[in-house]
């Protein structure tokens, strides 16, 4: 037992040194979201496979692959929603680590968040916490509203600062241009990821793959319409011509095409709306407001131990003692998850989203291991509890400013047991976040090492 602790410990300590920056060249080609079409196979007790290589089918179309990237022409054409992403900008992120101008992706993030976005990359299922899996459309640290996506600064800021307390780190070389790319490919990874998913969602919801030989979108159709494209041609004619006038054969051939048709246009409704989700993020970042002017806020570690005995220390204590009422009280109730100190160890069996995704919302448990067998044989990884921050590391993962811990107590983090703040009018207001923030910066003990220059 303690040399495979010891082993462990090794491939961390490797995943959390290297980080992000590993030059490695896996096969070029996403991988079919096998765990999200095996979880509804267990649930509705209806074959899958299937539908899950039509939907990736359908992501490879609309989307491309990782050496050579696109968008949907419905996105394409559509001004707006053409200017998420830039193609240049994916053309520099995507392809191999060592092609001139191209490769940053590969080069940098694939170790951890895997070719595909999936965070399945090669050092993944040893890190703590576990990369994130961009597929859901789900992002925790951001600065917009719970059920909105990020905007591209929240991208742009973790790429450039990493991440505290996981392997995802600073890459001091990239430069702005750089990381433009990346934010945008990751959101075109997303946007694929989502799209894959979204398709089996409604298929499933509406009831469209109860009866045997219905299908998500003919995949086997789609590619000899690619193949042949008189096809499409020969097709279109059969609807111009009066129904009675039909062959058995070419009815049939028709009905195929039109259902084809019709679950393209289905396709390109879902791609549309992810995309819509992800301009109006841009519109719905949260302004944080200045605390107010008779509230000292320490900033670090350092402001804490200055304000403690400075000409504000009286205010500040006050402060760090409303702070500590509020986190042990009922209303704001944070001790529940982190504790009667903040030490991080008040409620901790719960899960995240990405792992719920395929485990309690589906009527599994994350514990019973036997029952998660054919999603772990699929690509899942083993269930870990989401477990609350310890405040007295000084190590806030979503940014350590007071802006940053502000929307964090405000909005929660997405996809994370920790909901957005309840406010009560007389017990717990807004102006209150930053007594919260004053008596969470006072739970520090480990001193912070000066950074390195």
């Amino acid at each position: 037992m303690k040399n495979s602790r010891i082993c462990m410990l090794a491939l961390l300590l490797v995943a959390t040194t290297i980080g992000c920056n590993v030059q490695t060249e896996p096969m070029a080609a996403f991988e079919p979201n096998l765990v999200h079409a095996m979880k509804y196979q267990i649930q509705e007790e209806i074959p899958m496979a299937e539908a899950a290589r039509d939907t990736h089918w359908l992501a490879g179309q609309m989307f491309g692959t990782p050496d050579d990237p696109k968008l949907p022409e419905v996105i394409t054409e559509d001004e707006e929603l053409a200017s998420i992403v830039a193609m240049d900008n994916l053309v520099k992120a995507s392809g191999p680590a060592d092609a001139e101008g191209r490769g940053l992706y590969r080069k940098h993030c694939v170790v951890c968040h895997g070719i595909t976005g999936n965070g399945r990359g090669p050092t993944a299922a040893v890190q703590v916490p576990y990369p994130r899996d961009y597929r859901m459309g789900v992002f925790k640290f951001k600065s917009t509203p719970r059920g909105s996506k990020p905007a591209k600064d929240d991208f742009a800021k973790l790429i450039k600062h990493g991440i505290g307390g996981t392997a995802m780190v600073k890459i001091p070389e990239l430069t702005d241009s750089d990381i433009d790319a990346l934010v945008d490919y990751v959101i075109y990874l997303s946007w694929r990821g989502e799209l894959e998913r979204q398709a089996i969602d409604i298929a499933i919801f509406d009831g469209l793959l109860g009866e045997e030989g219905d299908r998500i979108i003919n995949s086997d159709l789609g590619n000899r319409l690619k193949s042949n494209p008189s096809l499409r041609s020969e097709l279109e004619a059969l609807s111009e011509k009066d129904e009675d006038a039909l062959t058995e054969l070419d009815a049939q051939r028709l009905d195929a095409f039109e259902a084809y048709e019709e679950a393209w246009e289905y396709a390109e409704d879902y791609a549309v709306e992810i995309g819509e989700s992800w301009l109006e993020a841009q519109d719905e970042v949260i302004e944080v407001p200045e605390p107010p002017a008779d509230v000292p806020v320490a900033e670090d570690y350092a402001d804490v131990l200055k304000l403690k005995s400075g000409e504000q220390a009286e205010a500040f204590l006050a402060s760090v003692k409303r702070g500590q009422e509020l986190f042990r009280g009922k209303v704001a109730s944070c001790s529940k998850c982190h504790g009667e100190t903040g030490m991080g160890d008040g409620q901790t069996n719960d899960y995240d989203d990405w792992t719920k995704d395929w485990t309690t919302r589906i009527g599994l448990k994350p514990e019973d291991r036997e029952s998660l067998i054919p999603l772990l044989a699929r690509g899942a990884f083993e269930p870990r509890n989401a477990l609350p921050r310890n405040f007295a590391e000084g190590v806030f993962r979503g940014g350590a400013s007071s802006e940053d811990l502000y929307l964090r107590i405000t909005q929660g983090i997405e996809g994370s047991p920790m909901p957005a703040a309840t406010f009560v009018e007389g017990q717990f207001e807004e102006d209150d976040v930053w007594h919260l923030i004053n008596y969470i910066r006072s739970l520090q003990t480990v001193v912070p090492e000066p950074e390195a220059t």
